[in-house]
């Protein structure tokens, strides 16, 4: 059994998207994304530097693109598994056919920009924290006011809220761990998010969705998802709410996975499957960061693909 991966803001690098461009119809398809999304997807994956690609309202859509587009070149109907890291759930469910590439594209455009408008109300960060006691080190992040916005993999949680209570956690540090100010914009997967929630579920109405083709795992709890609408509210749900990568991770050693894609630009997810899924039947991993890779994760579907079923998916 065979998952695919869309990654998560952090994973960009300057111009990952240049050697894509030369794959026949994919300049035109990033115009016309561009257009949708209210940025310019090629300036971006090429010429833009890494300060300019860090703006949330940026990066949001460019990832999500990114997938989309390496994602079109692979034989996705013998793929059983995807999911996605944040933002990288709309390119998920694009890929399970629960949003259209159009949709997935507009909504990661207007995820970004409300989540920068967010970020600007109050000063709010995140901090990862490394190492300790997953329990006594949610205890210590919701002790001084903040949320674990993100649960990545044993021993990697994300602290997240005011930048004064970040401060005072760093200098109190849950035994055994270190504490690690991140460069993002603001507190994500929180209630400082709460604004933007609203405007995704302003539109959220508006957006026509069907139930998944194949197996989709949500960042909310690690299940499958089998219906299309709650997909969509999980979606919108998503930028106050917690990502659990590590429950995702799980439900893919439940379901038996063989073998893993990390859609571009790839690395990050890989990384912390590799790590978690290791042992005995650790699955085969390809990052597609190139078109170069393609080849390699097509025979990786080859050799590990099944028909995609739903069937034990939820836990």
């Amino acid at each position: 059994m065979l998952a695919v991966l869309s990654p998560g803001q952090g994973s960009q690098k300057p111009g990952f998207l240049s050697p894509w461009l030369d794959l026949p119809g994919a300049e035109a398809r990033l115009r016309w994304w561009s257009t949708l999304a209210g940025v310019d997807l090629i300036h971006l994956g090429t010429a833009a530097d890494a300060d300019e690609i860090k703006d949330t309202a940026r990066t949001q859509p460019l990832l999500v693109t990114a997938a989309l587009l390496a994602a079109e070149q692979l034989p996705m109907h013998d793929v059983a598994v995807v999911a996605g890291h944040s933002v990288g759930e709309l390119g998920a469910a694009a890929l399970a056919g629960v949003l259209s590439p159009e949709s997935a594209v507009a909504l990661a455009g207007l995820r970004g920009r409300e989540m920068a408008a967010a970020c600007a109300l109050e000063p709010t960060g995140m901090s990862a924290v490394l190492g300790g006691d997953a329990d006594e080190v949610v205890a210590a992040i919701e002790h001084h006011g903040l949320y674990p916005a993100n649960r990545n993999a044993a021993g990697q949680i994300v602290a997240a809220g005011a930048v004064d209570a970040l401060a005072k956690f760093a200098a109190e540090p849950p035994a055994s761990a270190r504490v690690r100010a991140l460069a993002v914009a603001g507190a994500f997967h929180t209630p400082y998010m709460a604004p933007a929630e609203a405007a995704l579920d302003a539109v959220a109405g508006g957006v026509t969705v069907a139930d998944p083709a194949r197996i989709l795992l949500s960042n909310l709890d690690g299940t499958s998802v089998t219906d299309g609408a709650e997909m969509l509210r999980r979606l919108v749900r998503q930028v106050t709410a917690p990502v659990r990568w590590d429950l995702v991770m799980k439900t893919l050693r439940e379901l038996g996975v063989t073998g893993v894609i990390e859609l571009a630009p790839a690395g990050t997810l890989a990384a912390l499957v590799k790590r978690e899924l290791k042992g005995d039947g650790a699955p085969e991993i390809v990052t597609l960061n190139t078109p170069g890779d393609l080849d390699a994760a097509r025979d990786l579907i080859a050799r590990h693909s099944t028909a995609p079923t739903h069937e034990g998916a939820t836990r």
